[in-house]
């Protein structure tokens, strides 16, 4: 086909150097938040699979790579679905979709095959369980949270945070584990609980920007003091919830005083917040400490699981 017969798009693309396409398909996947999910993931694995010879690296890998697809291919189709409403805000006007860097149909085949392949590896790489835990994180977060909650309901957070708390679980249950397991309740309990502290924070930060996309915010309901003391009380919860941890086999002593020290830091940064919640240092800190707290909590959780078995 001559240059001039293709279509603009179809110019740019061919135009676009591999670095460039690699990285607008890393965008639409959101691989930071991918990396997040499989740190999750991975400690629910670490946490009940057999360690020493008999530790089980095949399944490891397989579990993470369908987390990695099945991930990638829900926040791309979460792209596409909200393509027009992130044209509108100011923080994802920039993004492959509504910047004209990757077409509708190559997010939504990226989409697709990223979410098909995700589900497929788990269900045949991993088992029945697994593979069926990943198809209902999928289909809640991209057919019931995307397009019918978030648009709707400043509170969509909550429910929406149940698809972000089973990768740990799919983890788990890939280990050996079984779904009614204590130490999988205490991890989605732990993944469930940290969301709404961790989101709240950015979305009073960029209040103005979800306002003009059209999502329904908590502060238009309650306020900003209202929102901050409700990240306060799922800070507080996230916290008593860890430190439970311990008593249900999931860590032990090292994890206790682990989950007391972060916590007592979280609550700190919560309550200062509470009571200065117009202080944009504050949510900016609380929301850069939620990030530390996942994964120094679950890596203290698998760091002494090894360390008692070497010892």
């Amino acid at each position: 086909m001559p240059p001039r017969a293709l279509s603009p798009t179809a110019r740019a693309w061919a135009a676009t150097g591999l670095g460039e396409r690699v990285g607008a398909y890393a965008e639409l996947s959101k691989f930071g938040i991918v990396l997040l999910v499989l740190v999750s993931a991975a400690a629910g694995f670490m946490l009940r699979a057999p360690l020493g010879a008999d530790f089980p690296w095949a399944h490891g890998l397989v579990v993470l790579a369908g987390v990695m697809l099945l991930s990638s291919g829900a926040s791309a189709l979460n792209q596409v679905q909200e393509r027009d409403k992130d044209a509108l805000m100011a923080r994802t006007a920039n993004r492959p979709l509504p910047s004209g860097r990757l077409s509708h149909a190559q997010g939504l085949a990226f989409a697709a095959l990223a979410t098909v392949g995700g589900a497929v590896v788990l269900w045949l790489g991993i088992g029945r369980t697994a593979g069926v835990l990943g198809i209902i994180a999928a289909v809640f977060y991209n057919g019931v949270y995307t397009p019918w909650l978030k648009p709707t309901s400043p509170f969509a957070a909550v429910p929406g945070a149940i698809p972000g708390s089973i990768p740990p679980v799919i983890g788990w249950v890939a280990a050996g584990g079984s779904l009614t397991d204590a130490g999988a309740i205490i991890l989605f309990g732990i993944l469930f609980l940290w969301q709404m502290p961790h989101f709240w924070a950015l979305a009073l930060r960029y209040r103005a920007d979800y306002a003009s996309g059209g999502f329904p915010m908590v502060s238009e309901v309650v306020g900003v003091e209202g929102t901050a003391r409700l990240i306060l009380l799922y800070a507080s919860g996230l916290t008593a919830w860890s430190l439970a941890a311990p008593t249900f086999g999931v860590g032990g002593p090292v994890t206790f005083v682990i989950a007391a020290l972060l916590g007592g830091r979280l609550m700190w940064l919560a309550v200062k917040f509470a009571r200065e919640p117009h202080d944009q240092r504050g949510w900016l800190k609380l929301f850069l400490f939620s990030n530390f707290y996942l994964l120094l909590l679950f890596a203290g959780m698998v760091a002494e699981r090894l360390l008692l078995r070497l010892f």
